[in-house]
């Protein structure tokens, strides 16, 4: 019968679907669109102020993509641990969410009242961050990070730097601050080259001495270098200790172009030999210990006639042997050091021998 067939299968697909729908659950709820918190946030100190870096949540914690974000709390407290932010010491405004599958970077700058870090010398501070939703929930804070509260010294104002023949000079006055306990305030000073390459060039302690020295001989002649001191807290802790650098000075250029000679020799002695062969004077002298001698030149001269070079080339070691010598006459040598640029020095003492 015709009529039975078709209300027989309007009646077994009706149950199909009725059963296609139990089988989907129930609805799930809505996402509280919480932000995960961060977990690489970074801080660095240099004097007073604290940078704070960390990437922005593209998640939240039900694992959706975060669609709208709201501010970002920045906690700061004088603790070992934190569990919650408190009263936040500041915010970053809310950004448009990018949308990326690379977090973006955010920062903060936080700068220390001088006064907190004096009450605070021995002490961590404790950072974190907390990113809220647009309805400012969220969900908890980021990984703590700890600066060492510890107070830094001011830069100098009168950071001086002078090229020499064995370095680079450097002066300034220094303070006697007494640091608190546990601390130690030294100096450094860096060098930059040419490539932006930094090297530490000198570290010295500070002190009531003043005006305080330091030098540089590692740099490389004829090149252009650029120089700033800076204060350094070091502060004694069981896992080592921490330090905090403090504000630079203006940054001083040096060019380091050779224009000084090495040292004058010394100790010169001429010595006649010749009996029964042709004959010479020998002549010896303290050798020049500079670093980057090249050699000596050699002069001589007679009674009333100007002195004159008699080697073509630099001597390599401090003797030399005069072999164009004539029986009967007297002379007179003196010899100078010269460097791999050329600058040459002033003349050692004379010394004089006569062939007979």
């Amino acid at each position: 019968m015709p009529g039975v067939s078709c209300k027989f299968l309007a009646v077994a697909g009706a149950c199909l679907l009725l059963a296609g729908c139990a089988q989907t659950g129930p609805p799930l709820p809505p996402s509280l669109e919480l932000p995960r918190p961060p977990a690489d946030l970074r801080a660095t100190r240099k004097g007073n102020t604290v940078t704070l870096v960390w990437s922005e949540p593209i998640r939240t914690t039900d694992r959706q993509s975060v669609r709208y974000l709201g501010p970002t709390q920045i906690c700061r407290a004088f603790a070992a641990d934190v569990a919650a932010c408190g009263t936040p010491i500041g915010e970053v405004a809310a950004q448009p969410a990018s949308g990326s599958a690379t977090p973006a970077s955010r920062t903060f700058v936080d700068t220390l009242p001088a006064a907190l870090l004096e009450q605070n010398a021995a002490a961590d501070i404790t950072y974190a961050v907390e990113v809220l939703n647009r309805d400012r929930r969220g969900a908890g804070i980021s990984n703590r990070v700890a600066i060492a509260a510890v107070p830094t010294l001011p830069p100098p104002a009168d950071f001086h730097a002078e090229l020499t023949g064995s370095g680079v000079v450097f002066t300034w006055t220094g303070r006697d601050d007494q640091p608190p306990a546990g601390v130690q305030f030294r100096y450094r000073i860096y060098r930059r080259d040419g490539t932006g390459k930094e090297t530490l060039a000198a570290e010295v302690p500070s002190g009531a001495i003043s005006p305080l020295h330091a030098e540089d001989s590692g740099f490389e002649w004829e090149k252009t270098y650029r120089y700033r001191l800076t204060s350094v807290s070091i502060v004694a802790r069981p896992g080592g200790d921490a330090q905090v650098e403090g504000d630079d000075t203006a940054a001083i250029e040096i060019v380091a172009h050779d224009v000084f000679p090495p040292a004058v020799p010394s100790g010169l002695q001429a010595v006649y030999s010749g009996e029964g062969q042709k004959p010479f004077i020998d002549l010896i002298w303290a050798p020049v210990t500079d670093a980057d001698l090249a050699g000596y030149n050699v002069y001589r001269h007679e009674a009333n006639v100007a002195p004159i070079r008699i080697n073509s080339e630099p001597v390599k070691t401090p003797s030399y042997r005069d072999a164009a010598v004539t029986a009967g006459r007297s002379y007179v040598y003196a010899v100078s050091a010269v460097d791999v640029r050329g600058n040459e020095s002033a003349r050692s003492e004379e010394a004089g021998e006569s062939a007979p």
